[in-house]
């Protein structure tokens, strides 16, 4: 799947304007520079919380369904990381918007579509009984796994 992408100029300008952000603070750059890659997906504009910590710093950035996207301010950023880089925390609102923009969990549906699509065919019916453990989806093998650990 090929994504469009703005041109090198406007790519130039919106990373300028999370530059700028990340070091000044100035909440209307990161707006501008968010605004500019909406409009050119032709999307509103994710609302964007800002937090000290996320998931006890594990994560820096969480897109949910609703289209919010929750971030770690970049001044928070800077403090108790070990990779507290400029460069980490734009690509971090890079990846966030790229969920907003494939939509939230792309991981989540791609199991889900797996699931639905392995339920009911069974691999020991074509197979002659004998059962391909390495044929089946990762979403049936992950099931027959806990269904024999349980036992």
């Amino acid at each position: 799947m090929r994504i469009p992408m703005p041109n090198l100029k406007a790519r130039r300008t919106v990373d300028t304007l999370f530059t700028r952000f990340f070091h000044s603070y100035r909440q209307s750059d990161f707006h501008r520079a968010m605004s500019a890659l909406s409009r050119f997906y032709r999307m509103r504009r994710p609302r964007v919380d800002w937090y000290e910590y996320l998931d006890w710093g594990k994560s820096a950035g969480r897109t949910y369904e609703t289209g919010q996207i929750h971030l770690v301010h970049p001044e928070n950023w800077k403090n108790g990381r070990k990779y507290h880089s400029e460069r980490r925390w734009i690509n971090t609102v890079y990846h966030e918007f790229g969920h907003y923009l494939l939509w939230a969990d792309p991981e989540r549906k791609a199991d889900m579509f797996a699931w639905r699509f392995v339920r009911g065919v069974s691999a020991d019916r074509h197979s002659g009984g004998v059962r391909l453990a390495a044929s089946g989806s990762r979403a049936r093998r992950k099931r027959v796994t806990r269904r024999r650990s349980r036992g």
